[in-house]
């Protein structure tokens, strides 16, 4: 649920002045990461301040945390170095869409890079790929809460899910990272017996890697591929979620993130809703008869 909040670190609400102000300086740092270009965060915060006597750097950093967290539920990336930080003001996400719909840059070049194809990154150590998931210190704002106030609406990671290029990528880095951890095991005969099922099969096993525990236990790889930031929401199918739920015990999610700068994962076992709130996206319509 959307709340008023005060700030973090001076305990005092931000005006509407305020917010705009820092929403203009976010979108000018997001806007040239998505052009590629690496935003000087202290700078653009520096001269901020100066213009918001009442805030300090700490203080500037929370709300950036904020709009990250309104970004991502409204299927908008985030700028990097800014994880999502829920329990935002509910005039943030009303500054925020009105920032997104007028921001024709950020919706040109946000869209060349999520569709922008993908290759396989060669990665010769694997020692710190595998990260400890994420744990949400705050209860996340519901999304259908969110959409109601935007004004207009984009979904670009909807659009980077659909990225074949990127979706590939990933599941053949899962491959190596899998044929190399079972290797080092010294289970070299299962290593040989990795089966990419999304290729082999098609996209319909509720699956995309067939892999296996070191005892020989099979076990089923989901992998979902994004060059955001490990909080960034993904999308996956009824079959994906009833597969998770029907091989609990061997169904693997492995969430690549970052994978455009350096590649990182987190894996969660079990059925996905255990782990993960699902969103209704998308319904199929059927005219009556």
């Amino acid at each position: 649920m959307l709340m008023p909040v005060e700030d973090g670190e001076t305990g005092r609400p931000w005006s509407p002045t305020e917010v705009e102000a820092i929403v203009v300086v976010y979108f000018q740092m997001l806007r040239m990461q998505e052009m590629g270009q690496v935003p000087n965060k202290t700078e653009h915060n520096r001269r901020l301040l100066e213009t918001l006597p009442a805030r300090n750097m700490a203080s500037l950093e929370y709300k950036h945390r904020n709009i990250s967290a309104v970004l991502n539920l409204l299927g908008i990336q985030s700028l990097n170095g800014y994880k999502p930080l829920p329990n935002f003001q509910r005039m943030l996400v009303d500054v925020v869409g009105n920032a997104v719909a007028r921001d024709r840059i950020l919706d040109e070049v946000s869209l060349r890079s999520v569709e922008t194809p993908a290759e396989q990154p060669l990665i010769d150590d694997f020692s710190d790929f595998v990260v400890q998931i994420p744990t949400p210190k705050q209860r996340v704002a519901e999304r259908g809460d969110v959409f109601e106030r935007l004004p207009v609406k984009r979904d670009y990671l909807e659009r980077e899910a659909r990225n074949r290029s990127l979706g590939l990528a990933g599941e053949l880095l899962v491959v190596d990272f899998e044929q190399r951890r079972l290797h080092e095991a010294g289970a070299k005969k299962l290593a040989e017996r990795i089966e990419h099922t999304s290729h082999t099969q098609g996209d319909g096993a509720g699956f995309d890697v067939l892999s296996f525990d070191t005892d020989g236990r099979e076990r089923y790889i989901e992998v979902k591929t994004t060059a955001y930031v490990a909080e960034t929401p993904f999308f996956i199918t009824p079959n994906e979620v009833s597969f998770s739920r029907e091989r609990d015990q061997q169904f693997h999610l492995y969430r690549l993130f970052s994978f455009r700068r350096k590649p990182k994962m987190f894996s969660v076992v079990g059925p996905i809703e255990a782990r993960f709130r699902l969103d209704a996206a998308s319904y199929r319509a059927t005219l009556l008869q």
